[in-house]
């Protein structure tokens, strides 16, 4: 999928938020929770958890957020945007997860952005709080803070990750999905010679067992 042009680029310099975000339609988002749900129900759920993202990512100041989107086409995209000021959207592309990442790291940097991070679109208890300090971590500017920043998942994962500066090597050949993916992550960055700081653990909601807190 082609980025959208209508919302030309015009924050150079300015931090960059990513939100890695999945259309919410039936049999298209949350296979796992499909599985134990159904389709409906899950695309329903990921649409109140993807509106809760936006709308904490929306609270940031001097921030520019584009959401990254998945399983939709342009026109769809433009519908669904139409009314949301201040945000822009791009196309995730085909691949892997690390490489849809790599992608949009990459696509930030190559806009200006002095520093950015990515979040998923699954995070119930995600508070503005929790955007500000992965931005902090990174400092206000390159050598004043960590290389890189991680927030780490109770399911092995991590939630949130932020860069100053393309690690291509960073993302290739994780095992993402299994509960693997912070210890790989973190023997890579240490092999990469990166300065990492960690946020508080959180948890996603991928599983419907991670509903139980819920009910």
């Amino acid at each position: 999928m082609k980025p959208n042009l209508a919302g030309k680029h015009q924050a150079a310099g300015k931090p960059q938020l990513v939100v890695m975000a999945r259309w919410p339609a039936p049999g298209r988002c949350k296979q796992r929770l499909s599985r134990g749900l159904g389709p409906g129900r899950a695309a329903r759920i990921q649409q109140v958890l993807t509106a809760h993202t936006l709308a904490v990512a929306s609270q940031l100041q001097g921030v520019e957020v584009v959401v990254a989107m998945d399983g939709l086409g342009p026109r769809a995209a433009r519908r669904w945007f139409g009314a949301r000021v201040g945000l822009r959207w791009v196309g995730q592309g085909r691949g892997s997860l690390g490489l849809r990442m790599q992608r949009q790291i990459n696509r930030a940097i190559r806009e200006g952005a002095k520093s950015v991070v990515l979040i998923g679109s699954d995070l119930p208890r995600l508070e503005s709080a929790d955007l500000a300090a992965g931005f902090a971590g990174l400092g206000a500017a390159a050598g004043d803070g960590c290389d890189l920043v991680l927030g780490p998942a109770d399911d092995g994962g991590y939630w949130l990750i932020g860069l100053y500066q393309s690690q291509p090597s960073l993302l290739a050949g994780i095992p993402w999905g299994s509960d693997q993916v912070m210890g790989c992550t973190l023997e890579r960055a240490e092999r990469l010679g990166l300065d990492v700081g960690l946020l508080a653990t959180r948890s996603d909601l991928d599983w419907p067992r991670d509903l139980l807190p819920w009910r």
